[in-house]
């Protein structure tokens, strides 16, 4: 019961952002990187913040990705993440990892930092060359401020087919003082589990360690950005960066702190709505799907099972067609690689019930079809295995997403 009251009590922060915690500030800019849209910007802390890092699994990882990990290794602090998007710097060989660097360099040179210090991020066509001379003139131009309309800036920067931006901010009580958490983020198409074609960055005026920052955010990334898809593709580019530099001045945060689940509720809860963004968002989605898992043996079964039925094309296709099709949904649950009962499957879109103990349900087309009109469908799945549950989001596959994703370059 404590630890309910703890997790209630973190408050959601209306427009709220990336420069909400104490200490943070951005800015977001046109360096010509794309035609007219800003394409580069950057966030600092005031001082050196411990950090957090996780990054892509896929085995071809992009020039930044070595820069970032080459800048955290070094100190295990970070003060900055200079981002540009259009161009990845992916498989682009010495040459990108040399443009990386020089990144890195103009920037810490600007801001008057240690260049290991700055953290590199890009995304956007994988292949091309990064055009250094307008990324120098872009950092020029760069002036970072802690106001709403620089965070927005940024927020549109690091855009590549997305939408609408991402953002988010929430606060807590901590050792008596207030501790917020901001984020932004950008992620729209080739997404998929063990990190998406995602760009995430969370700030936290808590006090915490790097080590125990890392133990946190590895906690909760395989129950929020592990848990979205879009397509099935993982990306080249993908990290989730964690900055707290302190500002709040609660007692250093670990394990043994009291109030330890709390922080952890406040990370997950940031990283949660971010993710959920980057899923609504995906490419030319009309509604965000999500799929709760009841009654499994563990926690990763039920996280496999709700990633494939959240995955699957043909669940995708017949939520964009409000199609009550749920035999897609226990054809996709039986090639999820987890063993169950077919005979104990209750499968319900919201509280309509479907199928019941591996039965058909005789229900209402008509309802169900009002219901899988609507822009969140909610995918809830029990099977009497177990105690445990997952939940996993996505969005439906539409005819857009093939005319986005046919034209990308051009």
């Amino acid at each position: 019961m404590k630890t309910l009251q703890r997790v209630a009590s973190i408050k959601k922060i209306e427009q709220g952002n990336i420069v909400t915690p104490q200490g943070f500030k951005t800015a977001g800019v046109h360096a010509g990187l794309r035609y007219s849209k800003k394409d580069l910007g950057i966030i600092l802390s005031d001082i050196p913040a411990s950090v957090a890092a996780v990054y892509t699994q896929s085995v071809i990882q992009a020039a930044p990705l070595d820069v970032t990990k080459d800048s955290i290794q070094v100190e295990g602090k970070l003060q900055g993440i200079i981002v540009n998007s259009a161009c990845a710097n992916a498989c682009t060989g010495k040459q990108g990892l040399k443009d990386a660097y020089e990144m890195r360099n103009l920037a810490a040179s600007k801001f008057d930092l240690a260049p290991h210090y700055l953290a590199v991020a890009s995304t956007g066509v994988i292949g091309e060359y990064m055009k250094m001379d307008k990324i120098k003139r872009g950092i020029e131009l760069l002036e970072p401020s802690p106001a709403d309309k620089d965070a927005i800036d940024f927020e549109q920067a690091i855009l590549t087919t997305d939408t609408v931006t991402k953002n988010c901010a929430y606060s807590v009580e901590i050792d008596g003082v207030t501790v917020t958490m901001g984020g932004a983020a950008k992620g729209s198409g080739m997404i998929h589990p063990n990190m998406a074609t995602m760009l995430g960055f969370i700030t936290t005026d808590a006090a915490i360690e790097s080590a125990d920052l890392q133990l946190a955010l590895s906690t909760i990334t395989d129950q929020t950005f592990n848990q979205i898809t879009v397509d099935g593709d993982t990306s080249t580019n993908d990290m989730v960066l964690v900055l707290a530099n302190g500002k709040a001045g609660n007692q250093a945060l670990s394990p043994t702190h009291p109030q330890w689940d709390t922080f952890i509720q406040l990370l997950k809860q940031t990283s949660e709505s971010l993710a959920k963004q980057i899923a609504k968002d995906g490419e030319g989605a009309t509604k965000l799907i999500e799929c709760n898992v009841f009654g499994t043996e563990s926690k990763h079964a039920a996280q496999i099972i709700a990633k494939t039925i959240i995955g699957s094309n043909l669940v995708k296709t017949a939520a964009y067609g409000a199609d009550a099709n749920w035999g897609r949904i226990i054809a996709a649950m039986g090639r999820s690689g987890i063993d169950f009962n077919p005979q104990q499957v209750t499968i319900a879109f919201g509280d309509l019930v479907v199928l019941e103990d591996g039965e058909p349900v005789d229900f209402s087309e008509e309802i169900a079809k009002a219901y899988l009109e609507q822009d969140l469908l909610v995918i809830n799945v029990t099977l009497k295995e177990g105690s445990e549950t997952g939940t996993a989001w996505g969005c439906d596959l539409t005819y857009d997403y093939v005319k986005i994703n046919a034209s990308y370059r051009s």
